[in-house]
């Protein structure tokens, strides 16, 4: 609502502002550069900019091709439907056709006045340029969202921890109560982030590539290798028996689970759950099947762990 709010608002504004501009320059059909405003302003600074670009090319264009048209066949509706017929694969062909409607209404210009001057060319050309100026001028104004993603990281780590503290918890008590909705949560709050990033990343014109989308990619890889853990998770913990081996990883994960940042810390939980590791192939080697089971997931468990962490070391190399 507020993003919203805030494009309305410029809106309003831009669209009062070309009004005045071209009553000033005493232009007819000035409050077309109203129109041009309020049809050139998009969400963004990259779209508003691509938009600018076509319906330029198309009103310019239909502006000269449409006043040599009347002028050779004539002011009279046959040949505006004939023009349009003929107009619109060429906008197509030059892949500016969503500049169709504004260039339409320069062409109806052309025909109210019925007569292709110099005067009538600049005036429309002028009003062109005012509507499309403003536009891109007031929709220069973006709201920062660099502290809705920052505060949107902090809340998908938070999530994080809490479902590897789980999953430690779980290890070490079967019967601990826990119903995951952390899982969706953050799924949720990763999906509101990139479409907020992606926003942050199309109001800087210059810039293609945006840390923080990467991040959240990241992040949603992450995601998708923690849910797979979950029943396997369940599986081990759902045994009776007290395992060295469970307590042993389950230390390890809680150590991850205080350990969640968009900082660079997967070298050191790396080295620590190699020493996880190593330790646990020191221990004795399984007495029973139960026992071996319970192994043999604990290293699928690991090395689904190694893998979350490496998905974030290529995030900084």
């Amino acid at each position: 609502m507020i993003g919203m709010g805030y494009r309305t608002l410029k809106t309003a504004i831009g669209a009062g502002l070309a009004i005045w501009i071209a009553s000033l320059l005493q232009l007819e059909f000035a409050t077309f550069a109203a129109i041009i405003v309020i049809m050139c302003i998009e969400k963004t600074k990259r779209k508003t900019l691509n938009t600018i670009q076509k319906k330029f090319f198309a009103s310019l264009l239909s502006l000269v091709l449409g006043g040599i048209f009347f002028e050779i066949f004539g002011y009279n509706p046959i040949v505006f439907s004939v023009f349009i017929l003929l107009f619109v694969p060429l906008l197509v062909k030059a892949r500016i056709q969503g500049g169709f409607v504004t260039s339409m209404v320069v062409v109806l210009h052309v025909y109210t006045v019925t007569a292709f001057t110099l005067d009538v060319f600049l005036n429309e050309f002028y009003i062109i340029l005012i509507g499309m100026g403003i536009a891109l001028l007031v929709n220069s104004f973006m709201p920062n969202y660099k502290r809705d993603i920052e505060t949107y990281k902090k809340e998908i780590e938070d999530k994080f921890g809490v479902i590897l503290y789980e999953f430690s918890a779980h290890l070490r008590d079967s019967e601990r109560d826990w119903d995951g909705k952390e899982l969706f949560q953050v799924e949720e709050i990763i999906n509101v982030s990139k479409g907020i990033a992606i926003q942050d990343v199309e109001n800087h014109i210059m810039r293609k590539q945006n840390k923080d989308y990467y991040y959240l990619e990241m992040r949603e890889n992450q995601l998708d290798l923690l849910k797979r853990m979950i029943k396997i998770v369940s599986k081990v913990s759902g045994v009776g028996m007290n395992v060295k081996q469970k307590e042993m990883f389950a230390d390890f994960l809680e150590y991850l689970s205080e350990n969640v940042h968009s900082g660079n810390t997967t070298e050191a939980s790396l080295n620590k759950l190699e020493e996880c590791m190593a330790a646990i192939r020191e221990t004795d080697l399984p007495k029973t099947r139960e026992e071996f089971e319970i192994r043999a997931n604990l290293f699928y468990l690991i090395y689904e762990i190694e893998n979350y962490l490496h998905i974030k070391r290529k995030l900084f190399s």
